[in-house]
């Protein structure tokens, strides 16, 4: 079915149609009811090319990913991402432009993307410390969400977050209470503003209770499971071995779970682990009972807000530079217990 043949149906005009489907203000919530009921009982679907020539705009949004990060292609972390964002398009009309590019071509991926006009705003992906790419959005004039936040840029910027510094900072008062003291801390690349301040909440809480931080069963690396799986037997080789470990990735903390059980030891009973958990499709922390303990978010919901947060803005909805911060919840799973004696 085409628009000409639903504004019959309907006994309205196509422009009409049109703009109650677009949700143009001028139109009636009774016509915008009435007709939206009426396309799904049709099956209308408006095309895009169309309805991207009435709002002038590309209906599109884009993702840059650098050749360097390339393997953000197959993390699960970035498709439950994509995939929460990607109902947010389907639902608005939407569509996805992926970009690989070289490292040092960023910034012209951006200004090339600018110029074409061929997506309307652009989300940021692993913010940095002082991350430039801020201040060069800001520079071209080109709409964008930064899905975290970058430590250090005082630009203005819209963003959606989730705290990770409280998030690290009750994971180790959990295991403090529990009567921990040596706590290893396995994080991600420190560059990166999410292991920054996840080590920052981790720190906070360590000197709280007057425990010496020690960087010697402190590690950061990009997070596989292998590295979780290294990083931890190095840490356990070595003398006064920590009783509890803090992971920054579910997929680390399979790995250090690998090393407990090469060497011997009860995850939960002579070692503890505490991780973060993005709620992983893929990848799900147990089943009724969770297998880590660890701080949940959800990163496909992340998707859904930053896309509806930058959708927004290009469509003039909301105040200018959005922020919005989501708190981890700290689920007591099988993989955490009393410090041994």
């Amino acid at each position: 079915m085409n628009l000409k043949e639903l504004a019959g149906i309907l006994g309205l005009s196509q422009t009409t149609v049109s703009r109650a489907l677009n949700g143009y203000p001028e139109v009636s919530e009774e016509t915008r009811e009435r007709v939206r009921l009426a396309a799904e009982r049709h099956n209308y679907r408006p095309n895009h090319r169309a309805k991207s020539l009435a709002t002038g705009r590309a209906m599109a949004i884009g993702h840059v990913i650098p050749i360097s990060t390339k393997h953000e292609m197959v993390n699960p972390i970035f498709g439950d991402f994509i995939a929460g964002a990607g109902e947010t398009y389907v639902k608005q009309g939407y569509e996805m432009v992926l970009t690989v590019v070289e490292d040092n071509k960023e910034d012209e991926a951006y200004r090339q993307i600018k110029s074409r006009g061929n997506v309307d705003g652009v989300v940021v992906h692993g913010p940095t410390l002082n991350d430039p790419r801020i201040a060069l959005l800001n520079e071209i004039g080109l709409p964008f969400v930064v899905h975290g936040r970058s430590s250090g840029s005082n630009q203005r910027y819209s963003w959606v977050d989730v705290n990770n510094k409280r998030a690290f900072e009750r994971a180790t008062d959990f295991l403090l209470d529990l009567g921990h003291k040596r706590i290893a801390l396995i994080n991600g690349l420190e560059n990166m503003d999410f292991a920054i301040r996840r080590r920052a909440g981790y720190e906070t809480a360590m000197t709280k209770r007057g425990i010496e931080i020690d960087t010697s069963i402190m590690r950061s690396a990009e997070m596989t499971e292998i590295y979780g799986y290294r990083a931890a037997r190095e840490i356990l080789a070595a003398d006064n071995a920590p009783t509890a470990f803090i992971v920054s990735s579910m997929i680390c903390a399979i790995g250090v779970r690998r090393a407990l059980s090469d060497l011997g030891l009860q995850m939960g009973k002579d070692v503890s682990i505490v991780t973060h958990d993005d709620m992983l499709s893929y990848l799900p922390n147990g089943d009724d009972v969770p297998i880590f303990t660890a701080t949940r978010s959800s990163v496909r919901e992340a998707g859904k807000r930053v896309s509806d947060m930058l959708i927004r803005c290009i469509n003039g909805e909301i105040e200018s530079s959005p922020t919005l911060l989501l708190e981890a919840e700290l689920m007591v799973g099988q993989s955490t217990g009393p410090a041994p004696r």
